[in-house]
């Protein structure tokens, strides 16, 4: 981790974060897409649940929003380290916001659906790393791990509000309403991201920014602070699985629309709270020693899910768990300072291809156990494995500390 990018003893505050006018347009523009997005994964997971009734096709339909990234990280994350970092978030937001109005056709074959949402997700790999690699640029210091602390609870308040909303709007303005405020959002975002940041590139040379893969990968897995921190970050693989379930699990406690959303909403709810919670509280010393504890409790609370409690002591349960992966955020920022910037888009984007992917595989496996023994049991089958996993993870952090 270099000097400029270390974070300081005393802590920044959220007033010095959001004096940055740069920042606060980066913020307004992730709050925009996230609120829209969410929206739009409720439409998708009631569109095919409603149509096929099937726990397995749910899952899947969400898993593809996670799967695109085992190309797009590797492959399209790196073009965050060679073309201007403001202008390819600007691009992929206005492609991504075309995609969406053509989900919105009415009667868009299923198979047309799920090859959108696969393109839509491909664009969204470059978009995270161009934003990734240049926040360190606005932001340094303690005001970049607070940064990031404010957009991971922008990202999981935006979760929040929008899963809570989107079943009722859904069922205001139906399926393709939806959609078609999911893509104005991205309009917006663009938008806003053209005026209010600057243009920024990375700081390579030649000869850097031709290595591309080759030497992301070497950064990534030659470093084992570096691979730790990664794997740290995978144990959300057993926690995102209630998402792609709380459709078939809502049904299965005899709820309707509002249930879902509730119980899409809970995790991220309790992820805003720990967040704020770690940031605020938590000494910028002492973050790294929370890492693998908080991330073994993230798994605990969807092990009670085998008692098969009432749709409160559900969305409780859920709202703790989401609460323990707070510890996301300051990996994140470790992560993304301790890469050179030549190759931060590039890194980040193989951090994130190995985060996405187990996240897709862990809910399309949830989803397929859900079948057999419902969606409960499937839950606190993960929950159980990712408890063994993250005990795991965290000793692997420990030694590399």
């Amino acid at each position: 981790m270099t000097e400029e990018h270390r974070p300081s003893t005393g802590g920044a505050r959220f007033a010095e974060v959001f004096a940055d006018a740069q920042f606060r347009a980066l913020w307004v523009a992730q709050l925009l897409s996230v609120l829209g997005d969410q929206v739009a994964r409720v439409a998708l997971a009631v569109l095919v649940f409603t149509e096929t009734a099937s726990a397995g096709l749910t899952a899947l339909t969400y898993a593809l929003t996670f799967l695109p990234d085992l190309v797009a990280g590797p492959l399209l994350s790196g073009i965050a380290d060679r073309a201007p970092r403001r202008a390819t978030m600007v691009v992929t937001d206005l492609l991504r916001a075309g995609l969406l109005a053509l989900m919105a056709v009415p009667g868009t074959p299923f198979w047309v659906l799920c090859a959108l949402v696969v393109a839509g997700q491909l664009l969204a790999a470059p978009f995270a790393a161009a934003r990734a690699a240049i926040l360190p640029h606005v932001l340094s210091g303690d005001r970049y791990v607070v940064a990031s602390a404010v957009s991971g609870t922008t990202y999981q308040s935006g979760q929040v509000l929008g899963f809570a909303l989107g079943g009722p709007l859904v069922a205001l303005v139906g399926v393709p309403g939806a959609l078609l405020a999911d893509a104005a959002t991205f309009v917006l975002s663009a938008l806003v991201l053209q005026l209010g940041v600057a243009e920024q590139r990375a700081t390579a040379t030649p000869a850097t920014r031709t290595a591309g893969l080759r030497e992301g990968t070497r950064i990534v897995l030659g470093d084992r602070r570096l691979r730790a921190l990664v794997a740290l970050a995978c144990v959300s693989s057993f926690v995102v699985t209630i998402e792609g379930l709380a459709a078939p699990y809502a049904a299965a406690l005899g709820g309707g629309l509002l249930a879902v959303g509730l119980l899409l909403a809970a995790n991220p709810l309790g992820a805003a709270l720990g967040i704020v919670v770690v940031a605020r509280l938590v000494p910028p010393a002492r973050r790294d020693r929370l890492l693998g504890p908080l991330a073994v409790a993230s798994c605990v609370p969807l092990v009670a899910s085998a008692l098969d409690p009432p749709l409160a002591g559900l969305i409780a349960l859920w709202v703790l768990s989401g609460i323990a992966c707070a510890y996301q955020v300051p990996a994140n920022a470790a992560f993304v300072a301790a890469v050179p910037d030549a190759h931060r888009g590039q890194a980040f984007g193989l951090a994130v291809t190995a985060l996405r992917v187990t996240q897709g595989v862990g809910v399309l496996l949830a989803g397929l156990l859900a079948e057999r023994t419902g969606p409960a049991t499937a839950v606190a089958v993960a929950g159980a494995l990712g408890v063994v996993v993250a005990l795991v993870c965290a000793a692997a952090w420990t030694r590399a500390r």
